[in-house]
């Protein structure tokens, strides 16, 4: 299925339900979504409400259990393992709660790492790793080790690592959640840079502070989307 829109992804339908039978638990229900290439959207819920999952559907890392998502024309809900494997890692960036850093690796290795996984050629992969490391600011800290890291410096590595290979679309699933609220704020401005330099970015978070800095918030319950900001 192939459509044309301004939209950089759109569910319609998602329902994601785990088990069977009398043990079947339903995390989201019916959503649809329609979500603008170029802004900074957050989805915002307590725990339990289906954000994680939503965030995994449109990410290619899980498929739902009924409906579509639309990613560049395509319904990456339908295809085959591999051909959803490249394009998570071709043209989306994935950024988590944890770092997920290699810890005998540098902050370069690191992101440098990712862009071999990512099937980058390999003459530009030191320069497009320090590319990115200097977009979130890390240029000094570039080769140290992430225990020489601080907190805010390990999640800007991450989010190097997520950009380094020009993704169309970032997902980041609580990305200040271990962070205290001014480096947390700082991350989330960093994602603001992005999206004004043309990407488009999703996240989560438990954050007010950081939902007045978003573009718009969908606020989830029960696994449906119950109110727009």
């Amino acid at each position: 299925m192939t459509i044309s829109s301004p939209d950089i992804i759109r569910a319609a339908g998602i329902s994601r339900t785990f088990g069977k039978g009398a043990g079947a638990v339903t995390v989201l229900k019916d959503v649809n979504l329609s979500l603008p290439a170029g802004r900074l959207i957050a989805f915002k819920g307590r725990s339990g409400s289906g954000k994680t999952t939503l965030v995994n559907l449109l990410g290619a890392l899980d498929r739902p259990t009924e409906g579509t998502i639309l990613f560049g024309g395509r319904d990456i809900a339908a295809l085959p393992e591999r051909r959803r494997d490249e394009i998570r890692r071709g043209e989306m960036g994935l950024v988590f709660q944890s770092f997920a850093l290699i810890p005998l690796m540098t902050a370069l290795e690191n992101v440098e790492f990712m862009l071999r996984i990512a099937g980058y050629p390999a003459a530009g992969r030191r320069a497009a790793a320090a590319e990115a490391l200097e977009q979130v600011g890390l240029t000094p800290r570039m080769h140290h080790r992430p225990y020489e890291l601080s907190g805010g410096e390990q999640q800007r590595t991450a989010i190097a690592r997520a950009i380094a290979h020009k993704p169309k679309l970032i997902l980041a699933d609580e990305p200040t959640a271990e962070l205290d609220s001014r480096t947390g704020l700082t991350i989330v401005k960093i994602f603001r840079d992005l999206v004004q330099q043309g990407l488009s970015v999703i996240l989560t978070t438990h954050d007010p502070a950081i939902m007045e800095i978003v573009d718009q918030v969908y606020e989830l319950e029960d696994g449906r989307i119950v109110a727009v900001h």
